[in-house]
């Protein structure tokens, strides 16, 4: 199943920005959210080293990544493009 990972933390400010685009998305494309310190073991098995970082998987296997915040367009043209 093709979705996006949204990795994030509570602390982190471009995070809490994202945050509200991420749930836009969400009502389009399927989303799930991840908090790097809730789920360190996930966001090490993706190799994330900056947050926010949206990934975008199909059955588990990394497609393309976007580290940052960027326009609500951009997330849905990555789900939509691959």
């Amino acid at each position: 199943m093709k979705q996006l990972l949204y990795f994030s933390a509570g602390w982190c400010g471009p995070c809490r920005q994202l945050g509200p685009i991420m749930e836009q998305v969400g009502q389009e494309v399927p989303v799930q959210k991840v908090d790097v310190d809730a789920q360190p073991e996930l966001a090490q098995q993706y190799g994330i080293r900056n947050i926010p970082t949206v990934i975008l998987v199909n059955d588990g296997v990394d497609i393309t990544r976007k580290v940052g915040a960027n326009p609500k367009q951009s997330y849905l043209d990555m789900y939509n493009q691959n």
